[in-house]
C-alpha cells in the first residue's frame, strides 16, 4: 500500500470514480427535475459519508472522538465558501451576473444557521460537561433537533414550495445545458445504480488514500485537522464539480441547492448518527469547534447572509467565498 505506483492509480481510479458520479448524477437530475436530482446526490453522498464517519468512531483511534465535528465543520466550509465561491467566480466570468431565487437559498441558510450553532457552537459554551462536548441527555436532544430540522427542510423543498428551489428559467434558447430533453425510464435507471455504485467506490478509494494522506501530513508537519478536510474535500468532490458545472451553464440555483443541501444533509444525518453511536458504544465525541473557528463560521454565514440577500450575484461575491475558504485553509495548515 506504501507503494507509489498503487496510490497513483487509485488516485487515478478516484478520479474516475468523481467524473462517473457526475456524470450519471446530471442524468438523473435531468430525469426527475429540480429540486429532486439535486437532493439524491446530497443525501447518497452524505448517507456514505455518515458511515465512512461512524467506521472511524467505533474505531478507537487516537482523534477519533473530533472525527464527526472536523467532517461536518470542513463539509460546511468546503461547500458553504469553496463550491459557492467557486461557482459564483466561473459563473459570474462566463455571464458577468447569475440570477437566483431568494426564497429557497434564504430558507437552506437559515436552517444552516441554526443547525450550525446547536451543534458546533453550543458544546463549547455548555457547563453540564468538562470541554467542548454535550451530556448524553444534550446529545439526544441535539440529534431530534438536527433530524427535524433537516426533515422540516425537505419535506419544504420537495413538497411545500418546491418552486423556492426551481432553478430560474434562461431566456437563451440555444443554451444546450438548459433545454435539454429528459432521458428515458431506462437509462434514468441505470444512471441511477452506477450513481450510488461510483459514490461507493469514491468513499472507499478515499478510505484507502487515508493512510498516505496521514503519513503526508505528519511529514509535513501540519495539524491533523486536515487529514479531516482532505477526506472531505475528496468524498464531497461528485457534489462539488457537479455545482460548478451547474453555474457555468447558468443556472445557480442548482448550484446552492447542490451546496447548501449538502451542508444542512451533513448536519442533519451525521449529528443524530453519531449522537446514537457515542451513547449505544459509549465512546467520546467531541463536538464544540474552537475560536477561531467559530470567528470563521460567523464571518461565511455573514458572507451567505449578504450574498443571498440580493437574488443575483456576480464575481465580487464569489472572490469573497473563496478568500473566506483559502483563509479557512490555510489558518488549518497554519493554525
Amino acid at each position: 500500500m506504501d507503494s507509489p505506483l498503487v496510490l497513483i492509480a487509485l488516485a487515478v481510479l478516484l478520479v474516475a470514480a468523481v467524473a462517473m458520479a457526475v456524470h450519471h448524477a446530471e442524468v438523473v437530475a435531468l430525469k426527475v427535475g429540480e429540486p429532486y436530482g439535486t437532493l439524491i446526490l446530497a443525501v447518497c453522498v452524505t448517507v456514505i459519508e455518515v458511515a465512512l464517519i461512524a467506521a472511524v468512531m467505533l474505531s478507537g483511534n487516537v482523534g477519533s472522538e473530533t472525527i464527526a465535528r472536523d467532517a461536518v465543520f470542513a463539509a460546511i466550509m468546503i461547500v458553504a465558501n469553496g463550491v459557492v465561491g467557486i461557482s459564483i467566480l466561473a459563473g459570474g466570468i462566463r455571464h458577468h451576473e447569475l440570477a437566483f431565487r431568494i426564497e429557497g437559498s434564504n430558507s437552506a441558510l437559515t436552517v444552516l444557521i441554526a443547525l450550525a450553532t446547536l451543534t458546533l457552537v453550543l458544546p463549547g459554551f455548555t457547563t453540564s460537561s468538562a470541554g467542548p462536548t454535550y451530556i448524553n441527555s444534550q446529545l439526544i436532544f441535539a440529534g431530534i433537533c438536527s433530524l427535524a430540522l433537516y426533515g422540516t427542510f425537505v419535506f419544504i423543498q420537495t413538497v411545500r414550495h418546491r418552486d423556492y428551489f426551481l432553478p430560474v428559467e434562461s431566456t437563451d434558447l440555444t443554451n444546450k445545458a438548459v433545454h435539454v430533453p429528459p432521458p428515458s425510464h431506462q437509462r434514468a435507471a441505470r444512471s441511477g445504480a452506477l450513481l450510488l455504485g461510483s459514490l461507493i467506490v469514491v468513499v472507499v478509494l478515499a478510505k484507502a488514500l487515508t493512510p498516505a494522506i496521514e503519513q503526508l501530513v505528519t511529514g509535513l508537519g501540519a495539524p491533523k485537522a486536515l487529514v479531516g478536510v482532505m477526506i472531505a474535500a475528496l468524498v464531497l468532490a461528485p457534489e462539488s464539480i457537479a455545482a460548478i458545472r451547474a453555474a457555468l451553464a447558468n443556472r445557480l440555483q442548482t448550484s446552492l441547492n447542490l451546496a447548501l443541501g449538502s451542508a444542512l444533509a451533513s448536519i442533519g444525518l451525521t449529528i443524530p448518527t453519531v449522537a446514537v453511536l457515542s451513547i449505544v458504544f459509549d465512546r467520546p465525541l467531541t463536538l464544540g469547534i474552537g475560536p477561531v473557528d467559530i470567528i470563521l463560521l460567523v464571518l461565511t454565514l455573514l458572507a451567505s447572509i449578504t450574498t443571498i440577500a440580493g437574488g443575483k450575484t456576480a464575481v465580487l461575491q464569489g472572490a469573497v467565498h473563496l478568500m473566506i475558504f483559502l483563509a479557512y485553509l490555510f489558518l488549518t495548515i497554519v493554525p
